[in-house]
């Protein structure tokens, strides 16, 4: 369906190494797909590409948060879905990914869903909003039609 999901958490198998994290995310793919996609994304994240055979568990945070991310985007996909892509990282860390998103939509023409605390960052890079409340959309616009109504944002978030 060309849809992937990057869980909370820096969920990577901490045992393995980092080239095998980015192989299970193309466990379906034909070997010399996944060996391209693999090398497509290490140029996105170069800092992995040092650390292929060092066990994932000895990566920082936001090195984890890095590889779950490039597991993710191992296969061809559409769609991807991210949930709270900021958890766990330093605040010096968070706007990193943020800008790292950005550079991934642009660059590969990803979609993106964010399910993500940090309101305020995710306004600033995102095409459109929707925000959930007690089960039912309680608003649905663009980012600057949000953060220009303050007493809407405490409204949904606070």
């Amino acid at each position: 369906m060309r849809l992937t999901y990057c869980p909370q958490g820096n969920r990577v198998s901490d045992e393995m190494s980092v080239l095998d994290n980015l192989e299970i995310g193309g466990f379906n793919l034909p070997k010399k797909l996944l060996k391209e996609r693999i090398e497509i994304i290490l140029q996105t994240f170069p800092v992995l590409k040092s650390r292929l055979k060092e066990s994932a568990g000895n990566l920082s945070g936001g090195e984890q948060q890095m590889l779950a991310l490039s597991r993710a985007l191992i296969p061809p996909t559409k769609l991807l879905l991210l949930d709270k892509p900021s958890l766990g990282l330093a605040p010096n860390l968070q706007g990193n990914v943020f800008k790292k998103l950005v550079e991934i939509n642009r660059e590969f023409n990803i979609a993106m869903l964010i399910v993500e605390q940090k309101v305020m960052e995710v306004l600033e890079i995102s095409h459109r909003v929707y925000s959930i409340k007690l089960g039912r959309v309680a608003f649905e616009g663009k980012p600057d039609d949000l953060k220009a109504n303050k007493p809407k944002i405490k409204e949904l978030f606070l």
